[in-house]
């Protein structure tokens, strides 16, 4: 799957479950519960232990689902990850020797930014998606909306605060695509092995991503 490819299929479900879990097993269940669920989308973040494992080993038992990794915070991270088979590489803030290292690979590169000034510098570094974070903190949809506007062609993921109340308001707002982590798999359903409950939740974002295109922004 080429980096095209992996973007536009994020765009397409728009939604990217981010995994931070205590222990290996927990984020396989995790990951292949949300799978499962409809979201062939994972983003293990370099903080589970055994995270590079864990992404060799998903892309062996998921070929068609989109493994990447997240809160990479360094080249040499990204690098390793590369190694491992992470088909995305995304990071909270923007660093340039990492969306370097995703280009060469011919990775996704797919850079945290908050302000205008940092959308521009991920830009003009070769970002193929830019994840705004956090962005409830700095108002929410309504900040998403103003992005929009000087970047009408940038595909932006909302990350950092998207629950279920405000998941369609930022899909509304512009936003590509959602970043989700304890809304979407709570810990609780992760020690109980609740995959239903999962799923549950799984159904209800894709729906919210639905309706939030439906009306527009």
């Amino acid at each position: 799957m080429t980096r095209e490819e992996v973007c536009r299929k994020i765009r397409d479900i728009g939604i990217v479950p981010a995994i931070r879990v205590a222990s290996a097993e927990d984020a396989f269940f995790a990951a292949e519960t949300v799978i499962g669920g409809g979201i062939p989308i994972i983003e293990i973040t370099m903080t589970v232990p055994g995270a590079l494992e864990i992404v060799s080993g998903l892309r062996q038992r998921h070929p068609d689902a989109v493994i990447g990794a997240g809160t990479v915070l360094d080249e040499s991270a990204a690098r390793q990850c590369l190694g491992a088979g992470a088909m995305f590489i995304t990071s909270p803030g923007f660093d340039h020797a990492i969306v370097e290292t995703a280009k060469e690979a011919r990775v996704a590169a797919i850079p945290g930014a908050l302000t205008p000034t940092e959308v521009m510098a991920a830009l003009r570094a070769g970002a193929d998606m830019i994840k705004i974070y956090p962005c409830s903190q700095v108002g929410g949809a309504p900040y998403i909306k103003a992005l929009r506007a000087p970047f009408p062609n940038v595909p932006l993921i909302a990350s950092g605060g998207v629950n279920q109340q405000t998941a369609t308001q930022f899909i509304e707002a512009g936003a590509s695509a959602l970043g989700i982590r304890e809304d979407l798999i709570p810990h609780a359903a992760i020690v109980s092995r609740k995959a239903d409950w999962i799923h549950e939740l799984t159904h209800r974002f894709l729906g919210m991503v639905q309706r939030g295109r439906s009306r527009g922004v």
